[in-house]
């Protein structure tokens, strides 16, 4: 298990390079979408400067998040990262719809209004290119460190960086159409690529409650806390078996039953040996409780 000063220089070393590159890749495509004149590269920038402030936020949040339990916060502060992963949701869905509503208004003056959509240089071509292999990259570095640092936040940010790509990947499309002659391709490529980036933004949500409402831990997960404690030498049964999603880390509950010939410390022997073993098993886990039924 990674510790929380470990985890702390992670985020703020994948956060700083996320605001960095965000930064550089928003002043990027606003240069080159109104020198390329492309709409859908222009309005893909303001996602981008949306990225800089939800990655500020996530590193914030998973900061404070690793903070030491306290007397008003006993059981530590990781469920305000997960709050923040749903900020980052709301806030992708939201860039959405203000980048798929200046599309629809393209294409109502297109259609409604005749108005001339001017068609993009190939110098807007080469920036969505370059955005897509820049966000790829920044994709697999940031999920990397989410799994390293055991941070929601970090994991939102990374399926961020995969909806840019969506986004870009649109704008391409868009720009090529637009430069054979269809222009209202790229307003149409915007609104598809949207829709992606609201998927994806329902997508982080849905993770961000998963750690707030403890959500227990998946089918793969119980089965091998499970098998660690039958395998154990005097467990006669699991008597129950809980877990709970905290931020990125796991609560285990546990009851077992043990021969009622066993002296306390003999059970307690077998409890710690069990915590032990599941801890070193499943770096995930940040807490179990074992209580010690006696076999009926």
């Amino acid at each position: 298990m990674t510790d929380p000063q470990t985890e702390k220089r992670i985020i703020r070393k994948t956060t700083f390079w996320a605001t960095v590159l965000n930064f550089l890749l928003a002043v990027m495509k606003i240069l080159t979408g109104i020198f390329g004149r492309s709409t859908a590269l222009i309005s893909d920038a303001v996602n981008s400067i949306g990225d800089v402030a939800t990655a500020i936020a996530a590193m914030v949040a998973a900061l404070f998040a690793r903070k030491e339990k306290d007397a008003d916060h006993q059981y530590g502060h990781e469920k305000y990262e997960s709050m923040v992963s749903v900020f980052i949701g709301v806030a992708l869905i939201i860039s959405a719809f203000e980048i798929g509503k200046n599309a629809v208004f393209a294409i109502y003056r297109f259609i409604a209004e005749g108005a001339v959509i001017e068609p993009p240089s190939y110098v807007a071509l080469i920036a969505a290119f370059a955005t897509i292999l820049v966000k790829e990259i920044m994709y697999r570095f940031t999920k990397k460190a989410a799994h390293k640092a055991s941070s929601p936040a970090l994991a939102a940010m990374a399926w961020d960086h995969r909806s840019d790509e969506f986004s870009s990947a649109g704008v391409v499309i868009g720009i090529l159409g637009a430069m054979l002659g269809l222009t209202v391709l790229e307003p149409i490529a915007s609104i598809a690529i949207c829709l992606l980036i609201v998927r994806t933004g329902f997508r982080i949500i849905k993770m961000g409650f998963s750690g707030v409402v403890d959500q227990a831990a998946d089918p793969a997960t119980v089965a091998k806390i499970e098998n660690v404690v039958r395998e154990h030498p005097g467990v006669v049964k699991i008597d129950e078996l809980k877990t709970r999603m905290f931020g990125m880390k796991l609560y285990v509950d546990l009851e077992i039953a043990v021969s009622n010939r066993l002296s306390v410390s003999q059970a307690h022997r077998i409890a710690e040996a069990i915590h032990d073993r599941i801890e070193s098993e499943l770096p995930d886990v940040k807490h179990i409780m074992i209580h010690v039924n006696p076999e009926h």
